[in-house]
């Protein structure tokens, strides 16, 4: 199967620490075009206001983390990616949304994001998933990925299922019929990223919260295992489709 997947960029951040690697749209091409050489992958840039033509454009989608929240709709891009994930939803076409993503997709469809009160997830995180689904092989009932948020889901939207998540981040991930998928986490975000991102952070973020990121570092993602869950979703839902 030759798929054509547009990876919706969303991070709008411009500082001299972002320069320094590649886009987030371009790791989470990294991160798919291994395992799947045959498709053709296509960084869409949404945060500076650039959409697919139509829901119908690609064969399916993945909406990238952000800096930037939800919830601000002062962003003029915000609002135009909200309709967009709805006519997506619309034609079942398939979509997996990563942190800004899941976020983006649970607001779009009804859902409520907020802020944390206990604070940044930040470092790695784990998810303890409640059951397996057929593009979850091979199964795990938990899976450690990279945390960089202080929103979060807390109201899902109708109809959608809590596929996982943990005491400090309970829908850490959902599923939206067939074709939606979102996680919370960051599969795409190398190691290499996370630890110069701590230190960009050092003079920003409380130390206890440093402290807890860098601790949680000792504990491997699940990089490769994820990328393979992502691209047997986009399979599993272009081929359930009605």
């Amino acid at each position: 199967m030759t798929l054509r997947l547009a990876v919706l960029l969303t991070n709008d951040d411009t500082s001299a620490f972002a320069a320094q690697f590649p886009n987030d749209g371009q790791k989470v091409v990294q991160l798919l075009r291994p395992l799947r050489p045959a498709w053709h992958f296509e960084v869409v840039p949404v945060k500076d206001g650039v959409l697919p033509s139509s829901a119908k454009a690609f064969d399916g989608y993945v909406i990238t983390g952000s800096p930037a929240s939800v919830n601000d709709d002062r962003l003029p891009w915000v609002g135009p990616l909200m309709d967009f994930i709805r006519a997506v939803d619309a034609a079942r076409q398939p979509l997996i949304g990563l942190c800004f993503g899941h976020q983006a997709v649970a607001r779009a469809l009804g859902g409520q994001v907020v802020r944390n009160a206990a604070g940044w997830g930040l470092g790695t995180a784990a998810t303890h998933w409640q059951g397996d689904r057929p593009w979850m092989e091979p199964v795990r009932s938990l899976t450690t990925l990279m945390a960089a948020h202080n929103e979060q889901v807390s109201r899902m939207p109708e109809g959608a299922e809590c596929l996982g998540g943990s005491d400090f981040c309970p829908i850490g991930s959902m599923q939206i019929g067939q074709h939606i998928w979102t996680t919370q986490y960051h599969p795409e975000m190398p190691l290499v990223f996370m630890q110069a991102l701590l230190g960009y952070l050092a003079d920003k973020l409380d130390a206890a919260t440093l402290e807890r990121a860098h601790a949680s570092l000792a504990q491997a993602a699940d990089v490769p295992l994820f990328g393979r869950w992502m691209v047997q979703f986009i399979e599993h839902a272009r081929n359930t489709r009605p």
